[in-house]
């Protein structure tokens, strides 16, 4: 009986141990979403600027996966304190100077992306309005609380 019960745990402790694992290198876990926003911008800022025509589709789809990509950032769980150092990054020791400034902005980038991905933009001119309060959060909050890279 005890090997029965045993040997039911050991996937549930597994599970456990690569949870932890999973969340154990918040300067990967904060890269990964951001590399992952940065695809999916750069599949539609073409069709902001018009050298891809408009495609409700692709348009809804991307502003859907920003704001999946966006709920997941927590200022807390992936820019606690000391991650700014000991890895490859570039995020700016302003965001633990400014902490506050840096979890509204992050806030606001949330807000922003829902809204984006809400509105369900269906022409070229609603989707250019929606992409443009989103991609200029991303780029306020890079010049912020980013070091540049040379």
């Amino acid at each position: 009986m005890k090997r029965l019960i045993a040997f039911a745990a050991a996937p549930l402790l597994a599970m456990t141990v690569f949870s932890a694992a999973a969340g154990a290198d918040p300067i990967a876990d904060r890269q990964a979403i951001m590399k992952d926003q940065g695809k999916t911008i750069g599949s539609i800022a073409p069709i902001a600027k018009g050298e891809k025509p408009f495609d409700a589709s692709a348009v809804l789809a991307a502003l859907s996966k920003l704001n999946e990509d966006a709920q997941k950032i927590d200022p807390a769980a992936l820019f606690p304190a000391g991650s700014e150092t000991g890895g490859e990054t570039t995020a700016s020791p302003k965001i633990w100077e400014d902490n506050a400034g840096f979890v509204a902005a992050v806030n606001k980038y949330k807000a922003d992306a829902a809204a984006a991905a809400a509105a369900k933009p269906q022409d070229l001119d609603s989707f250019k309005l929606a992409f443009a309060q989103v991609s200029q959060n991303c780029g306020a909050c890079h010049q912020t609380f980013r070091i540049k890279k040379n």
